[in-house]
């Protein structure tokens, strides 16, 4: 960032487990109250305390038109707050919590999403992301389209199957060859190549400079901050690539060493993982995902929030000095979010 941008940091994080079914709403209230109480306890805050509250959800998740605002039960509506939504992963509500505070215009704000994947059948409702005259009517769930690209990956020779067991075996434990031994669910794609979905909420506090050294001793530092959209005609560009996760590390980067401590990268898909590593540039000794990453619970719009709660948790507690946080939005990683983050004075 210049030296001439205000200072604003994440000092709070907080998510629900990850779950493959939950008996709660689709509004996500249930998952979110504990989230909350969680961070106003960590803080020592109140509700009033937060001058801009952000979410990110789905109608089309949830079923109805305006979700989030029945997810506001959580906050709750008197006294009146400043309150925004964004229609996709929450990590693009952080951001425009970020905006907010850089402005200006508030100290303090909250930055939520959630999403219940189990209420419905989730390949068909994430089918209504594509290009609506000529992919969604043939109705291809994400699994398939990620075939696609994992495919073309291993023809190009741009990565293995063998380097994707890695990925999975890394966040499961399990053997990558016994990975390999297993049965194709969407060809080049095995069980363990497909993040689970996942129900779950995440909450994430930002902070201007004064603020963020009043509430915690170690703040993360957001160091850059920068999303890009691919276009969404999947004919049109190299699934091997991800131009827009390239361009968005150049700009949160700047001319800072890519050799961070942690990486949180949001891949529902093991070959996923391997596109993003390469066009962000980490080095060697990056940590990747200790967090599990998606495959711990590909919780839909609330992922790409975990990935950036996650790697500034690293920061807060001291376990990481230097991070990077990806987000991803849209079919085949056609919008990507990258943060960095830097602990220390």
């Amino acid at each position: 960032m210049s030296a001439n941008f205000p200072r604003i940091a994440v000092v709070g994080f907080a998510h629900s487990t990850n779950v493959p079914q939950t008996h709660g709403t689709t509004n996500g209230v249930e998952m979110l109250i504990p989230c909350f109480n969680k961070l106003y306890e960590e803080l020592d805050i109140s509700r009033t305390d937060i001058e801009f509250w952000c979410s990110g959800s789905s109608d089309y998740l949830a079923g109805r038109a305006f979700s989030f605002i029945s997810a506001i039960d959580a906050i709750g509506a008197v006294p009146p707050i400043n309150e925004s939504h964004v229609e996709m992963d929450a990590a693009w509500a952080l951001y425009e919590a970020w905006v907010k505070i850089a402005t200006g215009e508030v100290d303090l704000a909250l930055a939520y999403g959630f999403g219940k994947a189990s209420a419905g059948d989730m390949d068909t409702t994430l089918a209504l992301q594509t290009d609506p005259y000529t992919v969604a009517p043939l109705w291809p769930d994400a699994p398939s389209l990620a075939g696609l690209q994992a495919r073309a990956g291993i023809d190009a020779g741009a990565w293995t199957e063998a380097e994707m067991a890695a990925v999975a075996a890394r966040s499961s434990g399990a053997d990558p060859t016994d990975l390999l031994g297993a049965d194709y669910v969407r060809e080049p794609l095995r069980a363990h190549d497909i993040a689970p979905y996942a129900d779950a909420g995440a909450a994430v506090v930002l902070a201007s400079e004064d603020r963020a050294r009043e509430l915690v001793d170690n703040p993360a530092w957001v160091t850059g901050w920068d999303h890009r959209i691919d276009t969404p005609n999947i004919g049109s560009r190299d699934l091997t690539r991800s131009p827009s996760t390239e361009l968005a590390a150049n700009t949160a980067f700047g001319d800072r060493s890519r050799d961070v401590d942690v990486a949180e990268i949001h891949a529902p898909f093991t070959h996923q993982e391997l596109i993003v590593r390469r066009e962000l540039g980490i080095g060697e000794n990056t940590r990747i995902n200790p967090s599990g990453g998606a495959f711990s619970g590909n919780a839909l719009f609330s992922a790409g929030l975990q990935r950036i709660g996650y790697a500034a948790h690293a920061v807060l507690t001291g376990d990481a000095r230097t991070a990077v946080a990806h987000a991803t939005s849209g079919p085949l990683l056609q919008q990507n979010m990258v943060l960095t983050l830097e602990g220390g004075n």
